[in-house]
């Protein structure tokens, strides 16, 4: 691989700086300790910083040549997820119940690796910022950032996000044209009936029948209504009920997600999901209340940024490994508002383990260090190519 001598000369530093952020894991919107970290690294290189978007967002420019040159976008995100560490590490999160199970560890110190070898050497010309995003997972950190005026007070020609695929051989990139993750959407639905003795079913409107019912006709959606050469995903996740053997309670909660790639079909979605909800609510007598919320948009990426990604992973890594049309996956990412308000691309990156300590949001998930220097070296042949000198 072509990895950037000197970012190769700093692994040893980029794995300091991933372990010390794997042992502080904060969810969205905490990541306090985790937010003066990367602040202290960046002013260690000399960098002004901006902090507050989104509460504990950090931006950083790097610019070189006129103020009228072109600007691009870097982002990392920097939160952790509600579980619990299995992994018995020396640098196991010291906060009980947080852990960095999706690698967003990994993508800070990639980040900040070629932060320190673009502003350490004058290979480009143009403006950069380094954008350290809170909040992926579940929360939406990057629409936050967005509407508190992230493109407006540092505007992008394009913008780029680089996320660990750890199922992928070890270095590799992947990514495609157009839409590559789905839309993520979040439902809670309670069924208010009226509960009694389970001996004397007669005398009651049963919520548990009639959930049962739904959570079967929701899957219909999907088998009935979507395009077959389309996609969607419903799945309910959590179903709550009842206190004992004997009882049929009064009110049962549904709650779920749905996952789409394009907006007919998640309009589609929505409007059966409320027509069904409805339907059962008037066969089995019983109130039927859904609460939609559409969270995040599908990530699509562009096709000119996405050539340019090709092309930068392509010099570090080798033609040969570089997938450049992967399958779209029903996974989200909040990325996707960076991609609603400019173009850009959201690449992969092969952390090559495809075991059970490999999988992400899992307690015995770790970041794969070798691939911190292949990382950081895309970011930097990225910004080389687009802005040359």
């Amino acid at each position: 691989m072509a990895v950037h001598n000197k970012i190769g000369a700093m692994t040893q530093e980029m794995t300091k700086w991933r372990h010390a952020l794997h042992a502080c894991p904060e969810t969205a919107f905490q990541e306090k300790e985790t937010s003066d970290y990367v602040a202290e690294i960046l002013l260690s290189f000399g960098l002004d910083i901006y902090r507050g978007l989104a509460g504990t967002g950090i931006v950083s420019t790097i610019q070189r040549g006129t103020g009228g040159s072109p600007a691009i976008g870097l982002r990392s995100d920097m939160d952790a997820l509600d579980i619990t560490e299995a992994t018995g590490l020396p640098y196991a999160s010291r906060n009980e119940g947080k852990m960095h199970a999706c690698g967003h560890d990994g993508h800070m110190s990639m980040l900040l690796g070629a932060a320190k070898y673009l502003a350490a050497n004058d290979t480009f010309r143009g403006t950069v910022h380094f954008i350290f995003q809170p909040a992926e997972e579940n929360e939406g950190g990057g629409g936050k950032m967005v509407r508190e005026g992230l493109f407006d007070r540092f505007p992008v020609r394009s913008v780029f996000a680089l996320h660990n695929f750890p199922v992928l051989p070890e270095g590799v990139f992947a990514i495609c044209k157009g839409p590559m993750m789905a839309a993520y959407d979040v439902f809670d639905i309670e069924i208010r009936g009226k509960g009694g003795h389970a001996a004397t079913p007669q005398n009651v409107k049963d919520p548990v029948l009639a959930s049962a019912y739904l959570v079967n006709l929701l899957q219909s959606i999907v088998s009935r209504d979507v395009n077959p050469a389309q996609a969607a995903v419903i799945s309910v996740t959590e179903i709550h009920g009842g206190t004992s053997y004997n009882i049929i309670p009064d009110t049962v909660r549904l709650r779920g997600t749905t996952r789409h790639f394009l907006p007919a079909v998640q309009d589609m979605v929505e409007t059966r999901m409320r027509e069904i909800c409805a339907g059962v609510s008037a066969s089995f007598g019983v109130a039927v209340d859904i609460s939609y919320e559409r969270r995040y948009p599908p990530l699509v990426n562009t096709d000119r940024e996405t050539d340019e990604a090709i092309r930068a992973a392509t010099m570090v890594a080798g033609q040969d490994r570089v997938f450049a049309d992967i399958t779209p996956v029903m996974t989200s990412e909040d990325f996707a508002f960076f991609l609603k308000e400019r173009p850009g691309a959201y690449m992969g990156i092969g952390g090559g383990n495809p075991k059970e300590t490999g999988r992400l949001h899992q307690s015995l998930y770790d970041f794969n260090d070798r691939i911190l220097p292949v990382g950081a070296s895309y970011w930097a042949t990225l910004v080389e190519t687009l802005l040359p000198k």
